[in-house]
């Protein structure tokens, strides 16, 4: 499934909504720096590959921004370790 994710930057939040279910992953973004807070996908929405995809996106947003990442969720924490082609991200305090 392909999933279309924003960035809502009123709510500091990259979203989708499948279903009328919206799953996100929470941000806090300083110069040069976006912090991962909080991943949470709805029970509806479960086991459907749903997190992976919101943190491959904020990743890969990342990269594309220049911005190093702090992993302070430990959903994106576990993705990031389950994918290390990401540790050049890695804010150089983690």
């Amino acid at each position: 499934m392909e999933l279309t994710i924003t960035k809502n930057e009123e709510k500091h939040r990259f979203e989708t909504t499948v279903e009328g279910h919206t799953g996100f992953i929470q941000y806090v973004e300083t110069p040069g720096v976006i912090a991962y807070v909080h991943t949470e996908v709805p029970p509806e929405l479960e086991g459907r590959g749903i997190a992976a995809q919101l943190a491959k996106y904020v990743l890969d947003y990342a990269r594309e921004h220049k911005l190093r990442v702090k992993p302070l969720c430990p959903y994106v924490h576990a993705y990031m370790k389950r994918h290390p082609e990401y540790n050049d991200l890695l804010h150089a305090q983690q």
